[in-house]
């Protein structure tokens, strides 16, 4: 079984508030955030390959910055659709296409450069073992959740987890539910394990790092820059 890393870099990052470059194309320390994300999983000796799902415009810049920083994983690069769910979709084809059916897939932003080798070997356990796995944190803070007849229903904090990512997969199971979903029109889904688990499958979880945080405002990128500098601090100084 493949374990292939589909990583979603399509947005535009209009909460960003930037002008020049989408989000994940953004350089710290003259590196784009896309290629710090995609390190990890090049990196990773139990991926095989990646799939990256891209805005249509930004490809050959992309495909430059994989050889300027000798990203040797990816096996394709496609476009982006017009909704978050499309382009994972584009993702899935791609992937199938590219390394065949026999895969786990490892669903991840490419805004979200702060996992860990751990966390993508967790992922890879927990979908062989189950069939699928949610990368989650532990809830820091109440959630109130309003129903649409005005009620409240307040969780436990204790029994709350935050969804995040990756969000990782049987290839032929999470393919053969998007195309249930598109046949039906529904193309609204604003993640993975959500469309899932609404089409009946049992979720199942591992914790991830706190700092896995997703790039979406300029106080994110400024937390990503803080840690880059403790990562760096550990390994000279080794604190």
């Amino acid at each position: 079984m493949k374990n292939i890393a589909v990583i979603f870099a399509g947005g535009t990052g209009t909460r960003m508030r930037t002008v020049s470059k989408p989000k994940q194309f953004l350089e710290l320390n003259g590196k784009p955030v896309i290629i710090y994300t995609l390190e990890l999983f090049d990196n990773h000796q139990e991926i095989d390959g990646i799939v990256v799902v891209c805005l249509s415009e930004w490809i050959p810049y992309l495909e430059k910055q994989l050889k300027k920083f000798e990203i040797n994983k990816v096996g394709k690069i496609v476009a982006g659709g017009t909704t978050g769910q499309e382009s994972i979709y584009h993702g899935l084809k791609a992937t199938r296409e590219t390394y065949g059916m026999d895969c786990n897939v490892l669903i991840h932003d490419g805004v979200r450069p702060l996992i860990t080798a751990q966390t993508i070997t967790d992922n890879i356990d927990a979908v062989n073992r189950y069939g699928n796995c949610i990368t989650c944190v532990p809830a820091t803070e109440t959630f109130v959740v309003k129903h649409t007849d005005g009620s409240l229903e307040i969780p436990s904090r204790a029994d709350s987890l935050i969804a995040r990512a990756p969000q990782s997969f049987r290839l032929n199971d999470i393919l053969k539910v998007h195309e249930q979903v598109r046949e039906s029109g529904r193309n609204d889904y604003i993640d993975s394990c959500t469309m899932m688990s609404q089409h009946g499958y049992t979720m199942h979880t591992i914790i991830g790092p706190m700092e896995n945080i997703k790039i979406t405002t300029p106080t994110d990128f400024f937390i990503f820059r803080a840690m880059v500098e403790v990562h760096e601090n550990q390994q000279i100084f080794g604190y």
